[in-house]
Order: C-alpha cells, then structure tokens, then sequence
C-alpha cells in the first residue's frame, strides 16, 4: 500500500490549479499596492467608476441600517421587492415580461457568472465565447467542468463575431453560447441583427444563450442596446441574463447583481446559492431597491461624462506612434492595438517587450501606468484601457503612455 507523502495531501485541487487569477484584479491590486508604498500610479485597470454612488441610494441604505429587519436572514434568491423592482426594471428598460420568481439576486454580478455555468454545464460541455472576452469567462467555465471555445472576432469586424464562424465552433457538445453587448474589453456595440441571428441559431440548436448586459445604459454615437430576449422572444425559454448595479449606478462595492432565468434554472441558482452564501447583504439590496427603481437622470449624467472621457482616451491614444485603438461605441474601456510597439526599445532604459503583457508589466513598472493586457481576454497584442477615472488622470495617464513609448 502505498505511502501518502505531505506533498500529496497539501496538494490543492486540479479544479483551482488550472483556473487562471483574474488578470485585471491582478493589476489592480499591483497598482494600488505600488500606490501604497507612495509611488504615482495612474491606473486604467478596473472597470470601476470614479463617481459617488447617487445621494438617493446612499439614503436608502443609510435608512436600512436603522431598521431592524435587515439584521436578520431572508430569502435567498433576494428580497421580494427587489425581485419585484428587477421584474420591473426589465420591462422598462428591456421591453418585455418577465416573473420576479425568475429573478435571483446575486453577490455582484459575477456570482451570477459563476452560478449560470454550474447549473447549466456536465463535465466536457463547451461554451461558444465570443472574443475578445470578460476575463472570467473561460475560468467560471472551466471551474464547472466546461471548455471554452473562442471564436475570435477582431478591429476588422469592429470586434463583432459572425454566425458563420459561431456555427463554425458547433459541436454536439456545445451546451451555450456567451453573448456580451455593449462589450467588456472592447467597448463594442454588436448590432441588431447579429444580436437577431445569435438568438435564432441557439433555438434552431437547442442551445442555451447566457447574456452579460452589465452595460446596458452605456451607449455613445447613437448605438443602442439590443436585448436579445426583446428580439427573439422565443430565446426566452433558453436565456439567462446577467445584469447588477455596479457599472450603471457606480455601485461596484455593494455587490449586488441577478441572474433572470426560466423558472427551473432560477430554482437551481436559488439552492446552488443556497449552500454558497445564502441572501446578499441586506442593507445593499435595499440600495439596489432604489437604484433599479429611481430614474435615470444620474446614470445619463455619468453617461455624459464617460463619453467626453472616451472622446479624449481615444484621441491621446491614436496620437501614439505605433498605437491604434478603434472608437468604442459602449461601456467605458478603450481596446488599442499595440502590435507595432512589440520588439522596439520603450522608455529611457531602452526596455524591449515582445508580448503585450511584457509591455503592460513594463509601463507599469517603469512609467507607473496600470492597463490590462490583452492577453487576459483572448487577444494578445491589444491594452485595455477604463476611462472609467478622473479627467485630469486620464490626461496625465496618456502623457505618461506617450513619452514612454516614444522616448
């Protein structure tokens, strides 16, 4: 009989060992730690929004600590009236119905990530991801068991993926299909009929379509979002959306996202999370109450402001010799082309970077500007950039970027 040594019993799981760090956090918290220690850092990591959250939510919650209620647990898959507000939210601003009990209010948005590809994934089921992507997908995934399979979609589609190439990447186990617009890394805004196509081709294969839309309410030049269960209601029977309140309302430290769901699915999200982390807190669904039910004036004013941001990220960036980034049309992050920056000499220490997540380590190190690779989202070559903060670190994060590169 064998002999089980302290290395094989210390070993961790082969689950967590083939999970990749999320790279943005990763970068974020090498920023705010070089910060720390006192060192100037311009950072364009996070997708975190530099605003206050809205007086009104700050009151609610403030209004929901006083009240003893909130100190005890409720249920689940969230509080009723915030179930209740989400339901509604949907109608007004997705345009169709949708039953509170299939809503499931999660701890942030991510959590509604990671709960869809559990309930939804068997061990060896692929994911159609279309690329460049969130992070964390391909790692939810592989933490469920699944594969991911990318199907790349570059500048020259305007990061839009075509049926054809997701009809390419069909298998007879492709489970679901990820569709993310307004997007994360690249800002793009896929337009109505691809939206159209993508929810026709997964009734036609019976396949399930998770929809990320954390972005809805940032659009700019005119694009809009389209709501893929609004425009091929028959989806609906198929379709998880994923949404919160972190992006829209500049709320991303209260942790308050959902899952909308068929019923069946919704219960299961509601007992997988049932043994994770039972209700979210209970003082941020009250906020999230108010956020999802006030207006829109606020979220339109920040809107404003990211817009003027994305204008002059966009600009400083295409004034870098050796850099293109395309104009995004949604969310608040720049995706650049830093192909032609690989293998030549950067900074004063003549610093040579083949890949761009050499580049990103370099620039943060050597001219204290924080990007995330673009390795992290399927697509080397490229830096994501959130304009997501201050006007004035903006300005001086591209001054610092281009005297960098070109001198």
């Amino acid at each position: 009989m064998a002999i089980m040594t302290m290395a094989d019993w210390q070993r961790l799981s082969d689950r967590i060992n083939h999970v990749a760090p999320s790279a943005t956090l990763a970068v974020d918290s090498k920023a705010k730690a070089m910060k720390a220690s006192g060192i100037d850092v311009i950072g364009f990591g996070a997708g975190e929004p530099n605003f206050a959250t809205p007086a009104p939510i700050v009151a609610a919650a403030a209004e929901a600590v006083q009240d003893p209620k909130n100190y005890r647990y409720t249920p689940t898959p969230g509080l009723p009236e915030l179930r209740e507000a989400i339901a509604a939210k949907t109608l007004r601003d997705s345009g169709y119905e949708v039953d509170p009990s299939q809503v499931v209010v999660t701890n942030g948005g991510k959590q509604a990530v990671y709960a869809s590809f559990q309930i939804l994934l068997d061990e060896g089921d692929e994911v159609i991801i279309p690329t460049p992507y969130w992070t964390s997908y391909p790692e939810a995934v592989k933490l469920a068991g699944g594969k991911p399979v990318e199907v790349f979609a570059g500048a020259d589609r305007g990061f839009e993926p075509s049926i054809e190439s997701i009809e390419a990447a069909r298998t007879e186990r492709t489970k679901a299909i990820i569709v993310n617009t307004p997007n994360n890394p690249t800002g793009a805004v896929w337009k109505p009929e691809t939206v159209k196509a993508i929810g026709e081709w997964a009734i036609e294969h019976h396949i399930w379509v998770i929809s990320d839309e954390i972005y809805e309410h940032l659009n700019y030049d005119g694009a809009k979002t389209t709501y893929i269960g609004a425009a091929v209601p028959e989806v609906r029977d198929q379709l998880l959306v994923l949404n919160g309140v972190a992006k829209t309302y500049a709320m991303p430290g209260w942790r308050v996202g959902w899952m909308i769901a068929p019923a069946e699915v919704a219960k299961a999200a509601s007992k997988l999370q049932g043994h994770m982390t039972s209700n979210v807190n209970n003082i941020s669904q009250r906020a999230a109450i108010q956020a999802v039910s006030g207006p829109l004036d606020a979220v339109y004013e920040m809107r404003a402001a990211f817009d003027k941001r994305r204008q002059a990220i966009v600009a400083a960036l295409n004034d870098i010799e050796g850099v293109n980034c395309p104009t995004p049309t949604g969310a608040f992050y720049a995706f650049a082309d830093i192909t032609a920056l690989l293998g030549k000499p950067l900074g004063p220490n003549g610093t040579v970077a083949h890949t761009s997540s050499e580049f990103a380590a370099a620039m943060l190190d050597e001219a204290h500007v924080a990007a995330v690779p673009g390795e992290a989202f399927g697509a080397p070559g490229y830096l994501r950039f959130s304009y997501a903060l201050a006007d004035d670190q903006l300005a001086e994060g591209m001054r610092r970027m281009k005297a960098y590169v070109e001198a």
